[in-house]
């Protein structure tokens, strides 16, 4: 069974972002590291139970990259909760597994990111394709220590998800071993309600 790694906010303004985020929660999301070469960086706020909060956006003290930002971040006007990881311990296995169940995640990519200290972290993950967004990408850390270690934490109070083909999605999910609620709407979206000690965030 995969579990809940992270979700990924997207935005065009990252300071921007996290200042509300912390305003309306009360606890404020900690520098992650720059995502050399892809034009990004990141900050991080703790779910509980292992999973994490990453808020990206563009690195204004990068070069604009040869290739878009991941997430869409070049495209956005404003924040948005744009899709999410399952965690995973062997992802070559889980991407057969998911595979041989009728839904392929895409091949397992190695990728990095350098901390505010200057250590490297290393992990693999499926590249985010067609079905960005309900469906989660696969992540592995491997022996790389888990970011949410030692993170400041809020509490994810709910996650679930809305499509127009909730029966389709619903068993791509279970394809990954992802459990996640998906209700009838009429686009793909991501529902999650953070608490904090200020009080509550609807991320959508």
């Amino acid at each position: 069974m995969s579990r809940l790694d992270h979700l990924v906010l997207a935005t065009p303004e990252l300071a921007d972002a996290v200042a509300t985020v912390t305003r309306l929660l009360g606890v404020a999301p900690v520098p992650g590291g720059r995502h050399s070469g892809r034009g990004t960086r990141n900050f991080l706020l703790g779910l509980g139970d292992g999973g994490y909060l990453e808020i990206i956006g563009p690195d204004d003290d990068q070069p604009a990259p040869a290739l878009p930002r991941p997430f869409g971040v070049d495209g956005l006007t404003e924040s948005r909760l744009v899709t999410w990881a399952a965690r995973v311990t062997d992802i070559d296995a889980a991407v057969a597994e998911a595979r041989a169940a009728g839904y392929d995640p895409g091949p397992a990519s190695d990728m990095s990111r350098e901390t505010p200290d200057g250590q490297v972290l290393r992990w693999r993950l499926t590249l985010p394709g067609e079905h960005t967004g309900v469906i989660p990408f696969l992540i592995d850390w491997g022996a790389t220590a888990h970011p949410a270690e030692s993170l400041p934490q809020v509490t994810l109070r709910a996650f679930e998800a809305v499509h127009p083909d909730p029966v389709q999605t619903s068993a791509r999910l279970r394809a990954l071993s992802a459990d996640l609620t998906v209700r009838p709407g009429l686009r793909p979206g991501l529902i999650a309600t953070l608490d904090g000690p200020n009080g509550s965030l609807t991320l959508l």
